[in-house]
């Protein structure tokens, strides 16, 4: 499906926001009643400090926006599931970016997915994108490297693929990941889904129910990953293993922490701090994919216990980011998590060895534009979120305190 044509929303103060962060949308006073939803942690209820929140809708005519950036210039960009990416330029300007996905593999949870800018961006326009691809008569799930123009109206790529064999769920898309964000090292860490087949998180010649982490420039395993040389029967890429679905990274400021965001089964979803070699305890690989085995299976010597997990019933959490800045008052330093089930976006305060401290939903966001894909804090200090509810009824917001 092509994607749509895009728009700027209505409302006569878009142009100033973008530039000014002066108009606002959504905003709740300081007496604001405890989140709804919060199944498992130390507590519920919105910090008393707490800033209210301001959401403009930036771009709306989106048909499932995976994931968000913002280039220094203060360009966003966005892509879609179903292939195509867009461009929200500083003055406003909504534009559709001419590429080449002609070999897009799109089918149920698998399509374009994750997308990073390279660290040295102002330099090199070079970004990065986690896709499924169709070729010789098959299907996988690849990173490939991009550049694009300066006037932000074509993405060429330049590494087809930077990083492939990543199995793909072909008959239904089923766990295809795939998130990408790079580590304080500056290697790329690419989060995996194990395409619901149960013998792939725990098998350690396979890309799938992983994280990756490689070298942004060849594809090639990042120095110091915790399976290089020979012997091991482990893929040199692999990071961390044992994972059902990783739906969000998020690097913490400051410090060398990496968390992943997963979905669980029928309970369970999960945040779980990476640790180089950790089995996180996903093996659903008994006489086909028992998804009735636990998320963190503890008969499995060593698997790594979850920072968070959801209890039961899930959310279907997805993209992660930190707050940074004394601007959000009492939100520095909080872990955001997009909500998919139950529509909203989470908040995690994690104590400094990422421990769980307490956690709540933000109000403004709670069951008012739907489900959240991912959550991103911008260069510009701003919090960007793009909605997953399909149609092309998806909307680009800018979230500001």
């Amino acid at each position: 499906m092509p994607p749509t044509a895009r728009k700027l929303a209505a409302g006569p103060c878009l142009g100033a926001f973008l530039l000014l962060a002066a108009c606002s949308t959504t905003s709740a006073g300081p007496d604001r009643p405890a989140a709804a939803g919060v199944t498992s942690g130390t507590a519920a209820t919105v910090p008393a400090a707490a800033p209210a929140l301001d959401v403009d809708v930036l771009a709306d005519g989106l048909d499932h926006p995976w994931d968000v950036v913002q280039a220094p210039d203060g360009t966003l960009l966005v892509d879609e599931r179903a292939g195509g990416f867009t461009a929200v330029l500083p003055d406003g300007t909504v534009r559709e970016l001419d590429a080449d996905f002609d070999d897009l593999f799109a089918t149920g949870e698998t399509g374009l997915m994750g997308l990073v800018l390279d660290p040295e961006f102002a330099d090199n326009r070079r970004f990065y994108t986690c896709q499924g691809v169709e070729e010789d008569g098959g299907a996988e799930i690849q990173v490939i490297a991009w550049i694009v123009d300066e006037e932000w109206t074509t993405a060429t790529r330049v590494d087809d693929p930077l990083l492939g064999d990543i199995p793909v769920n072909e008959r239904s898309g089923r766990h295809g990941g795939c998130r990408l964000r790079f580590d304080p090292s500056g290697a790329l860490l690419v989060g995996t889904g194990d395409n619901a087949v149960g013998s792939n998180p725990q098998d350690l010649d396979s890309l799938a129910g992983k994280v990756l982490r490689i070298d942004p420039d060849t594809g090639d395993a990042a120095t110091g990953n915790p399976f290089v040389g020979p012997g091991d029967g482990a893929d040199d890429r692999i990071y961390t293993y044992g994972h059902r679905n990783v739906q969000g990274l998020a690097v913490r400021p400051g410090t060398q922490q990496v968390f992943s965001v997963e979905h669980g089964p029928d309970v369970d979803d999960e945040v779980n701090l990476l640790e180089p070699g950790a089995n996180y305890g996903w093996d659903p690989g008994r006489g086909g994919y028992d998804e009735s085995v636990p998320m963190t299976d503890p008969d499995i010597p060593g698997a790594v216990p979850a920072v968070w997990s959801s209890g039961d019933p899930t959310i279907a959490p997805s993209g992660a980011t930190f707050l940074e800045g004394g601007q959000w008052g009492a939100y520095d330093g909080l872990l955001l998590l997009g909500v998919q089930r139950d529509q909203g976006v989470l908040a995690l305060r994690l104590a400094e060895d990422g421990s769980l401290v307490e956690q709540f939903r933000l109000p403004e966001l709670e069951g008012t534009y739907g489900r959240i894909r991912t959550v991103q804090q911008g260069s510009d200090g701003a919090l960007y979120v793009t909605t997953d509810n399909g149609g092309g009824d998806d909307v680009l917001l800018r979230v500001t305190p």
